[in-house]
């Protein structure tokens, strides 16, 4: 039973926070889109650099890691590249990413036991290394639209399969506006409603149209 007496207005700790969390991309590349046939292409892009920027935004932690880029794969998505420019990029043989010594030891970096993880392929690239940090004690929060599988059935069973051993499914729009959670946060409120403007869609649109028809009654 709640005790109402020790009912705070605190946040949940389960929350992610500009300072508990770190974001790995993983596997977003031209070879692994081409066979992601669990939905829409350009909405998984779209979502990836929506995810990325909303962690430009807070200045969040990210690890970004590719698999055999050279040789099969091709290079990192470029317009989630380009969100991050001096980021260096950890190329990988393994499927499984948290088999490379170098990629843990760049989340490891990030002092971060929350970990947002969204990839391609959600069966294969995402369920691996979620599957790993979960059992290594970490966090997982799976950016499902992000991500994605060769098949609508794969890409659910592996969502499934993640909940299963404790990994939670979220959107990137979720986490934007978890990480934002109140808008009285004047220094992120801008640059926010900037990436929802040009990634959430009808949310989008309706920011704008809330914006402009705010702008022209000051203005009257």
């Amino acid at each position: 039973m709640v005790n109402i007496s020790d009912v705070t207005a605190v946040p949940s700790p389960d929350l992610l926070t500009p300072d508990n969390c770190a974001v790995l991309f993983v596997d977003h590349q031209p070879q692994m889109f081409f066979a992601a046939g669990s939905g829409d292409r350009s909405s998984v892009i779209n979502s990836t650099v929506g995810l990325a920027k909303a962690a430009r935004v807070f200045d969040v932690p990210v690890v970004l890691s590719t698999v055999a880029a050279e040789s099969f794969s091709g290079p990192l998505l470029p317009q989630l590249a380009a969100v991050f420019p001096d980021q260096k990029i950890i190329d990988r043989t393994s499927m499984n990413a948290w088999e490379d010594t170098a990629f843990v030891e760049a989340v490891k970096a990030t002092g971060r036991k929350k970990l947002v993880i969204a990839g391609l392929w959600t069966e294969v690239c995402v369920v691996l290394p979620a599957l790993s940090a979960l059992s290594q004690g970490y966090e997982v929060y799976v950016v499902t639209d992000a991500s994605a599988g060769v098949s609508p059935q794969a890409h659910e069973h592996a969502v499934q399969r993640m909940i299963q051993v404790g990994a939670v499914p979220v959107t990137w729009v979720q986490v934007l506006l978890e990480l934002q959670r109140d808008w009285a946060r004047t220094e992120t409120y801008v640059p926010v409603t900037d990436v929802v403007k040009e990634h959430a869609g009808a949310y989008g649109l309706g920011v704008v149209y809330a914006q402009s028809v705010i702008g022209a009654h000051a203005a009257g």
